[in-house]
């Protein structure tokens, strides 16, 4: 009984870094990263500027390697794959940035996917209509260059982007960033319907209050390492750890 409970838990994790290590040349940016994403949930990471957080989403993603520690997704070690066939594997990725293709149309951004990485995986099954569903706004735009949308839009764009590969994590970096305050609420009340699919979502934020109001926990980075865990609830009662790390 002991192991198939261990094998329960197990299967309840979507992500699991143990001990990750990543540099930027002679700089030692993540220095010993440990921390889970577990099945269903969405995972606020947040600290100041410069704390790691875009490091570790890239770290996650393939786009940097970690000299050190292991990166399992869905049980399987990825720390050594490339970065697309860790999109295939299921890993979604909404960039710092939004990095949109401006010289392309709405629904070309959105089918520009590679068929290979769009794929079956057990939950929602995107296609551009059910992006489109989600984000009715670019339907009504989909003749639109990249270039034409307003930052609200290019992230909707972004993010269904990223749905388009039918992701069973989502990466995303900075969601609000640059974003109207009536417009960050839209972005809340997005990753909350997908969470409600079953997608894990991973989400780097500076706005303290869409982590609060999306996260099922939240994890506090400060140079390089992880200085705290909890609930959004246990964070807000703790004024210490505000005013230490996020200087609130």
């Amino acid at each position: 009984m002991l192991g198939k409970s261990i094998l329960e838990e197990a299967q309840k994790i979507m992500l699991e870094l143990q001990n990750v290590h990543t540099y930027y040349g002679p700089s030692h940016i993540l220095q010993g990263v440990n921390f889970t994403v577990p099945k269903g949930k969405c995972i606020g990471l947040i600290g100041r500027n410069g704390a790691g957080k875009t490091t570790t989403i890239h770290t996650i993603s393939g786009l940097i390697r970690a000299k050190m520690g292991t990166i399992r997704f869905m049980d399987e070690d990825i720390q050594a794959y490339p970065s697309y066939r860790i999109a295939r594997r299921g890993v979604g990725l909404v960039p710092q940035g939004r990095r949109i293709f401006p010289n392309l149309t709405v629904k070309e951004n959105l089918t520009v996917v590679s068929p290979e990485t769009i794929k079956k995986n057990g939950h929602a099954n995107w296609d551009i209509e059910d992006v489109y569903r989600l984000f009715p706004v670019l339907k009504e735009r989909e003749n639109n260059m990249g270039t034409q949308l307003s930052g609200g839009q290019q992230q909707m764009l972004a993010i269904g982007r990223a749905l388009m590969t039918n992701p069973n994590l989502l990466l995303m970096d900075e969601p609000s960033e640059g974003l109207a305050p009536v417009v960050i609420e839209q972005v809340g009340e997005i990753i909350r319907e997908l969470k409600e699919t079953g997608l894990s979502i991973l989400m780097v934020e500076q706005n303290i209050s869409l982590a609060y109001e999306t996260a099922d926990e939240i994890i506090i980075m400060n140079k390089g390492t992880i200085v705290w865990k909890g609930t959004p609830e246990e964070l807000m009662a703790d004024e210490g750890i505000q005013q230490k790390y996020l200087g609130v």
